[in-house]
């Protein structure tokens, strides 16, 4: 079976949300308004707010038991993207700073067979995403890091806004790194043989909720993952029996 999307390819948008019960409705109305024909699902992370009774019946939603963290969420989306055969899967946040009018442009390049995942870059586009200086630094370590250790520059890979094909589902319905692992399964898929795009997107500044990582918490985080891209380095790229459907 190609890995190429189908002219019409099965589109599962995955939202990961937690504590997100006031911007929820808001974001999968939206999907749905702008994207007719494509499926939602909202995977509850733990929750301890109403975000999950918020959800509207045009979704489906997966409440997970306790908070897993990002990449929990994630592949819980994935492994359920893999199950039911989409596509494609398109990872959205649930705080509704992602532009859901741009995923057709994000799966038209999957469908052109132009990448195996395409990210939504806010650092393409002159005028500039908003963001502190702690932050900024934080992503230009990551990204300088990622460039001395796979000869590309990946614009924005902490961005959560991105779609894979059928593929690299498969693959992260297998296997997916636990804690903000956006950086991450960008080395590994690079590491692997996987082609990735980076797309120009306009973001939208957080109204409501709060950010997964705390200024506080900031310089732990790119230590954390700074040291986890290293340590990728020195094992296989990804589990070989996983990579390919059989």
């Amino acid at each position: 079976m190609s890995d190429t999307p189908a002219a019409n390819p099965r589109v599962l948008v995955i939202v990961p949300a937690y504590n997100e019960a006031d911007a929820i409705e808001r974001v999968v109305n939206s999907l749905h308004a702008q994207l007719p024909g494509v499926d939602v699902l909202v995977v509850d992370d733990g929750s301890t707010d109403a975000t999950a009774q918020r959800v509207p019946r045009t979704a489906a939603c997966i409440s997970l038991p306790f908070n897993l963290g990002i990449g929990g969420a994630m592949q819980t989306g994935y492994r359920y993207a893999d199950l039911h055969d989409y596509d494609v899967a398109v990872q959205c946040d649930g705080d509704g700073q992602h532009p859901v009018e741009r995923v057709p442009d994000l799966v038209a390049r999957l469908a052109a067979d132009e990448a195996d995942m395409v990210i939504g870059s806010r650092f393409l586009e002159p005028g500039g995403y908003e963001q502190t200086a702690a932050r900024a630094a934080g992503i230009a370590v990551l990204r300088s890091l990622l460039k001395v250790l796979t000869g590309k520059t990946f614009t924005d890979c902490t961005s959560g806004f991105r779609a894979v094909n059928r593929r690299v589902i498969h693959a992260f319905s297998h296997w997916y790194p636990e804690d903000y692992p956006e950086p991450e399964v960008v080395l590994l898929l690079h590491r692997a043989g996987f082609r990735i795009l980076d797309l120009p997107v306009t973001m939208r500044q957080r109204e409501t909720g709060r950010t997964s990582i705390p200024l506080m918490r900031g310089v732990f985080y790119v230590i954390k993952v700074a040291v986890s891209l290293v340590l990728d380095m020195a094992r296989d790229p990804w589990p070989k029996d996983k990579v390919n459907r059989t």
